[in-house]
């Protein structure tokens, strides 16, 4: 594995004479951003290697700063390179459009491919049919799912290298846009042939009753109950949504998900959904973005095409 070489660091950040920035390193720059990659660069931009590597020779000279570092795991952005990638794919987005304004964003025959940090809610309940309308409307669209939203989603949305996240809870930051898409509210399963719930879930039952729920910081439910001077007996707790039921049609643990999702799982498992003996708040549902793809047309088609979708959900 090749150890990174240093960063440079001095007193204070150069000047940059913008006379001597050429646009096109810019593209250069924030390919090798996106790709990770001279070789990958070179292939889409339709440049020769030699060409790349001249490139980001002369934007080295201009930034006064290696810029990337070559490792195993491809080149990597140093500080600086991070610093610099949101303003510049803004710029680059901004002269593109401002180039291309009366174009609207070729959805049919786009092969573009949008990256969305989407949980497990998402995953069940949005996607599914999210991705049977791509597929007849823009069939060469291909969508990457990440499972979660890990510890660097503001620096992966900042980068580019996520597109679009989804989540219960808004990021924070004047540069990250939060829209509230859709609410949930909660609702309870067992299985089927439960020996002791019939169609009615009491209070005694669900305090009783031993739970599986999500691992969480701070669960809804137990906040609820605590507030009513009440507990529940969590004899399970799980990472995902989907080994609640699972469990439950198993067991005689009952669990607390969200509706849409609970009628996509009672098609697949044995299992009944119930109404909570308890009010608990709705969740928001948020999509989330950086403001540097506001001006990104295909951008904004799949995050209005999203926003219609969740609206009839």
């Amino acid at each position: 594995m090749h150890t990174p070489h240093p960063e440079k660091r001095s007193g204070k950040t150069p000047s940059l004479n913008l006379r001597n920035v050429d646009l096109n390193l810019l593209t250069v720059f924030d390919t090798i951003l996106s790709e990770r990659s001279l070789t990958r660069a070179s292939a889409k931009l339709n440049m020769s290697q030699p060409a790349i590597s001249n490139a980001l020779a002369r934007l080295r000279a201009v930034i006064d700063d290696p810029l990337f570092v070559r490792t195993a795991q491809g080149m990597l952005p140093t500080s600086r390179a991070k610093q610099l990638a949101g303003p510049v794919r803004q710029a680059l987005d901004l002269i593109q459009n401002s180039l291309r304004e009366q174009e609207a964003f070729e959805f049919e025959t786009t092969k573009r491919k949008f990256v969305i940090a989407i949980g497990d809610y998402g995953e069940a309940v949005i996607m599914p049919r999210f991705v049977d309308w791509l597929a007849q409307v823009a069939p060469n669209i291909q969508i990457q799912i990440r499972p979660e939203l890990g510890r660097y989603i503001k620096e992966e949305l900042r980068e580019g290298t996520v597109d679009l996240a989804m989540d219960y809870f808004r990021i924070r930051g004047d540069e990250f846009h939060n829209v509230h898409m859709m609410d949930e509210h909660l609702v309870s399963m067992v299985r089927l042939d439960h020996p002791t719930i019939g169609d009615h879930l009491s209070l005694e039952d669900y305090t009783r009753l031993p739970h599986v729920m999500l691992t969480q910081d701070k669960p809804i439910v137990d906040s609820v109950l605590k507030s009513h001077g009440l507990n529940r007996i969590i004899a399970l707790q799980v990472p995902h949504f989907l080994s609640m039921p699972l469990i439950v049609q198993k067991t005689n643990f009952i669990c607390t998900i969200p509706k849409r999702m609970a009628l996509v799982y009672a098609d697949f498992f044995r299992t009944r959904i119930l109404r909570t003996p308890l009010e608990f708040p709705n969740i928001p549902i948020y999509f989330m973005w950086h403001q540097s793809a506001d001006g990104d047309l295909g951008h904004r088609w799949l995050r209005n095409a999203l926003s219609e979708l969740c609206q009839r959900l």
